[in-house]
């Protein structure tokens, strides 16, 4: 009698475990973070100009902003082989074992083509040294109404792009990129 106790009970806990979904055994995302690697972009366009980039640390991820000094919503983010400068195509050359290219659909000049946004080291637009992720961020050029950025991160990792009002009548474009998958 005891063991077809044991069996019944071994095969009612077999049942359960078989319905419980996959998505409730796996393990739990590296903080909670459910971003993936794709391309991720907006296609709207800004007249609003390019003004800063920035870059912070964070517990879960490393994040770079680029202000604008007025609305943006367009943008696109990508993983690339190799970043390279807008209109000449020449590459930028980047630290790191993956590639980002940030393309803020703004550009980094006024209406009568003088620079809003000028880097002093071209190669180095953020200090990200002791960053878990980032390894270097730098400028990929202006042209035709858009600004690019490359962004050398330690491996291809999961990323998330938005932006953000303020601050004043300005914006941000921000990007993160997770410590781990």
């Amino acid at each position: 009698m005891r063991r077809f106790l044991v069996l019944i009970s071994a095969l009612v806990a077999g049942i359960g475990f078989s319905i419980i979904p996959n998505s409730a055994l796996a393990a739990p995302s590296y903080c909670g973070l459910v971003w993936g690697s794709l391309d991720k972009s907006d296609p709207s366009h800004s007249t609003a100009q390019v003004t800063n980039v920035r870059s912070g640390r964070h517990q879960c991820f490393d994040r770079l902003v680029i202000d604008v000094a007025g609305p943006v919503t367009g943008y696109r983010a990508a993983y690339v082989g190799s970043v390279t400068m807008d209109a000449s195509g020449a590459p930028v050359p980047l630290r790191g074992d993956a590639f980002l290219s940030v393309t803020v659909h703004a550009p980094a000049y006024d209406d009568a083509g003088s620079s809003t946004y000028r880097p002093a080291d071209r190669g180095e637009l953020a200090r990200v040294g002791g960053y878990q992720t980032f390894r270097q961020v730098a400028w990929a050029g202006s042209f035709e109404g858009q600004t690019t950025f490359g962004l050398g991160v330690r491996s291809r990792l999961p990323f998330r792009v938005f932006t953000l009002d303020g601050p004043g009548g300005g914006s941000r474009v921000v990007l993160d990129v997770a410590h781990f998958w």
